[in-house]
């Protein structure tokens, strides 16, 4: 898994976290939206609770590929 994970460059993770972690960008960003739904309760429609993780994924992604070094030692 931490070989898959490594085999991602840096600079592409931050690319679709700005573009798919972040689009639509008006009124709001999506994934803000969905963790305000989260937050007050609202979040319960399946494809609410699948669109928070498609826009999460690639925030995920790249926390673990910045903290993997760290968590290697």
């Amino acid at each position: 898994m931490w070989s898959l994970i490594q085999s991602i460059p840096v600079w592409l993770l931050v690319v679709l976290c700005l573009t798919l972690g972040l689009a639509p960008f008006v009124p709001e960003p999506h994934i803000w939206e969905k963790l305000k739904m989260l937050a007050a309760g609202s979040l319960s429609k399946p494809i609410d609770i699948f669109d928070l993780l498609l826009h999460a994924l690639p925030f995920v992604l790249l926390a673990l590929r910045l903290i993997e070094p760290y968590l290697q030692k």
